[in-house]
């Protein structure tokens, strides 16, 4: 008995005690969507939970980053978004996560039961109850914010082992603060470990002790005004889905629907009207001119496409206030987000998991990409700064027209619409295409006045009117939805987005990341005129008077692979395939292969992109690049080689006849021609490739010594990768019987030495070595693996890689 009243006594005290807390004058109380107070003496916040078993949404992300784009953690980035509510068990309350993936939408309450126990729901956090009193319960919310809700220590793995440090974290307050209709809560977290990799080392102060301020939002959810809208694969919106077990069976289970803002007319019967509440972006101020004027001007685009389906003023971009959290939200922000190297933009979106409404837009943009094209235009323009330093105003020109466009894009993504890769093969119809620069040689001179184009799409405006236009309640909506895309497809615009656009394994012949034209090998060989034209005018007046030769050395190379997305663009014409995301009733082509023709025609083309004519850097260029000057070290963006501190022409020819290779002979590519050329004889064959690269390579002769030796390092990296075609796991068998054949017949002539042209004479040691390595393969090809080459320079934005949009 004397034990029971101990801890009943002990309970009344600490509730006292609590209840004492809450009343000091010291304590610091919000009053919002959720009210909390905090306890300066304790560094607590305790949240006062008055609805029980009400869903709220719950958003974490990072209010400030750590600066390296390969680690991938960023300010401003977004988290995950998921649904909660607080239920109460015992003496706890729980924070629970649904499951919004499997669904029953029906009035059957049972129903709905069955489904909600057939699949897990997550129990984000248990809390316990500190304090309950006239239907409000307080708990303690500090241990929940100081979780690495957003997986920092995950993603810093490969950096080293992290965990939170809680005696160096704490709560941070200055953007923690409540709302009516949302609650926004900040730590900083310090993450304690040993760091292991170079990216970790190379942006933190004590790459030992990494800390950033994690976010965190409790939002209220939108009322059911909202109106869904069904999800059409030709439309280029992003999508939502769940399965709905109530589905009658005779329909689909799986349920899509678009993502998209909320946007209604204030006069729905007026042909132009101003929206009930516009959408509107938010610039962040911390953005330096001119690139303030250009994103703003680049992000208002839209407002064409808004115009174009009856919206005045309903697309809006203005600076953020000073006083507000960019995290908030309330606002949609586009941020200009600083890292150690250049790296990816990208734009994300909170969602209502439930209906697919976007609630916040979110775009990050890296604030050293504008560079990379400065630096391109500074390569192509001819000799810019030979008369003075200051003639910077047409590379600025370039680089803030391409700023243009990437707000445009990626603020597209925000508002619900994927890539459209394909919009370049119809006159750059789309800014959620990406855009390589359209250089032209006029007049004998390189012009960059048309580099990128300027406004909306035509594309652009389509899946606008698809994803926002308001029908009456007479119009049949799927039907007038029909119409949109029809019309669109009468106009010759197509979407094609992501994997079918992707170099490597990608077959679409029309959609391609950083290309232009309609022709993939007109424009190739157009890309490399300019790059001819360019490297022949390309001299010391490249670069600032007193800068040293490095940095032209560093201006040299954007120009120098200049050719290397058009080149991707070309590849993706062998073995590819014209075709739409087609649906029945239509009328539009399903699949077709590309005729041989225009495969002919591209392969001529790529196969210049091989060639000692184009890859041999002029021997005059080459004293323009001594051995790097002291502290001028080369990087990622920098040619790497293997003759020391010396600069490498040899290996940058190395690098370029590999990337044109890897996309050539990549192995779906090849195995598609064997299936094309089966069900057409007239296409293509991999017979006819073989031979013209063979005939390009091993077949080729120079005069000069130096284009000679340059010669022979592409024809081994020939030999090499149709070395690994033969022994490649994702070879048809077809594919390694006719490789074998040709290294065979190569081994052949190599042996046989009256066979071989004239040139190979003086080169009796390159023959006996050509040997050697097929000898080695054909008695030992388990053993056969592709030997490293110096790596290509990061492109644009950053190597192969691309923007993201994040469907949360």
């Amino acid at each position: 008995m004397k034990q029971i009243n101990f801890y009943v006594m002990l309970f009344c005290c600490v509730t006292f005690s609590y209840s004492q807390v809450l009343d000091k004058k010291d304590l610091k109380k919000q009053t919002g969507f959720f009210d909390f107070h905090y306890d300066e003496s304790k560094d607590k916040i305790y949240l006062e939970v008055k609805d029980l078993n009400k869903d709220f949404l719950y958003v974490n992300s990072l209010a400030t980053g750590i600066g390296s784009n390969d680690i991938g953690l960023d300010r401003g980035q977004l988290g995950q978004e998921r649904l909660v509510k607080f239920e109460k068990a015992g003496n706890k309350l729980l924070l629970v996560q649904p499951n919004l993936s499997y669904r029953a939408i029906t009035d059957n309450e049972l129903e709905k039961k069955s489904i909600e126990q057939a699949f897990a729901k997550s129990v984000l956090y248990g809390f316990k109850i500190l304090e309950h009193k006239e239907g409000t319960y307080v708990i303690d919310l500090t241990p929940f914010l100081m979780l690495d809700a957003h997986g920092v220590a995950n993603r810093l793995k490969s950096e080293g082992a992290y965990k939170v440090d809680l005696t160096k974290s704490a709560l941070s307050l200055d953007r923690t603060k409540a709302f009516p209709k949302n609650v926004e809560f900040e730590a900083l977290l310090t993450f304690k470990g040993q760091p292991k990799g170079r990216n970790i080392r190379s942006v933190t102060p004590t790459s030992s002790l990494v800390s950033v301020i994690q976010h965190h939002s409790f939002i209220e959810l939108p009322d059911d005004g909202y109106k869904m809208r069904a999800f059409d694969v030709r439309s280029g919106a992003i999508s939502m889905s769940y399965l709905d077990y109530a589905t009658p069976i005779q329909e689909p289970i799986r349920k899509r629907y678009i993502i998209r803002h909320r946007l209604e007319k204030k006069n729905p019967n007026a042909t132009m009207s101003e929206a009930k509440d516009p959408i509107i972006y938010y610039l962040d101020p911390g953005t330096p001119e001119p690139v303030r004027s250009a994103l703003l001007e680049g992000a208002r685009w839209w407002n064409q496409a808004y115009e174009s389906i009856g919206f005045k003023d309903a697309f809006q971009v203005k600076m953020l206030p000073a006083d507000v959290d960019p995290m908030d939200c309330r606002y949609n922000v586009i941020q200009w987000v600083h890292r150690s190297t250049r790296g990816w933009s990208y734009g994300g979106s909170v969602v209502d998991p439930r209906t697919g409404e976007i609630i916040k837009g979110h775009v990050s943009l890296g604030s050293l990409r504008i560079r990379q094209d400065f630096m391109i235009a500074q390569a192509l323009m001819n000799k810019p700064f030979a008369e003075r330093d200051d003639n910077y105003q047409p590379m600025l020109e370039m680089a803030l027209a391409r700023i243009r466009q990437l707000s445009a894009h990626e603020v597209g993504h925000t508002i619900g619409f994927a890539h459209n890769f394909a919009a370049s093969t119809n006159g750059r119809a789309s800014v959620m295409d990406y855009p390589h620069p359209t250089i032209t040689i006029k007049n004998g001179s390189i012009d960059f006045s048309d580099a990128y184009a300027v406004g909306i799409g035509e594309w652009d405006k389509v899946t606008v009117a698809y994803s926002y236009s308001e029908f009456d309640t007479n119009t049949d909506e799927k039907q007038a939805l029909n119409s949109v895309l029809d019309a669109a497809k009468n106009k010759g615009l197509r979407f094609i987005t992501d994997a079918d656009a992707r170099a490597q394994g990608g077959a679409h012949a029309l959609a391609h990341l950083w290309d232009n034209g309609k022709s993939a090998s007109e424009e190739l060989d157009n890309v490399l005129k300019v790059r001819a034209k360019a490297i022949s005018n390309f001299s010391k007046d490249n670069i600032r008077q007193g800068e040293p030769y490095s940095v032209l050395e560093d201006v040299f190379v954007p120009l120098y692979f200049f050719h290397r997305y058009q080149t991707e663009a070309a590849t993706k014409v062998i073995g590819g395939l014209d075709y739409n995301y087609a649906v029945k009733g239509d009328d539009q082509n399903v699949v077709e292969p590309i005729d041989a023709k225009t495969q002919e025609d591209a392969l001529k083309t790529i196969l210049n992109t091989i060639s000692a004519e184009a890859l041999a850097i002029p021997k005059e260029k080459l004293e323009l690049f001594p051995p790097r000057a002291f502290a001028y070290g080369r990087g990622r963006e920098s040619f790497s080689g293997k003759v020391g501190v010396a600069f490498d022409p040899m290996s940058a020819a190395v690098t370029a006849s590999d990337m044109t290779l890897k996309l050539l002979l990549h192995p779906q590519r090849v195995n598609r021609m064997i299936q094309q050329k089966s069900l057409d004889d007239s296409q293509l064959g991999f017979d006819e490739l073989l031979k013209q690269l063979l005939d390009n390579s091993f077949g080729k002769q120079h005069k000069d010594n130096y284009m000679n030796e340059v010669q022979q390092l592409i024809n081994e990296r020939v030999l090499v990768h149709l070395m690994n075609l033969a022994v490649n796991n994702q070879s048809f068998f077809q594919v390694k019987a006719k490789v074998n054949e040709a290294i065979l017949k190569l081994q052949l002539e190599l042996t046989i030495n009256k066979k071989l042209p004239k040139h190979w004479a003086k080169h009796s040691s390159y023959v006996e070595q050509y040997k050697m390595m097929i000898k080695e393969f054909r008695e030992h090809p388990e053993k056969f693996k592709i030997e490293n080459t110096p790596k290509i320079p990061d492109g644009s934005p950053i190597g192969s890689d691309y923007c993201n949009y994040n469907q949360n």
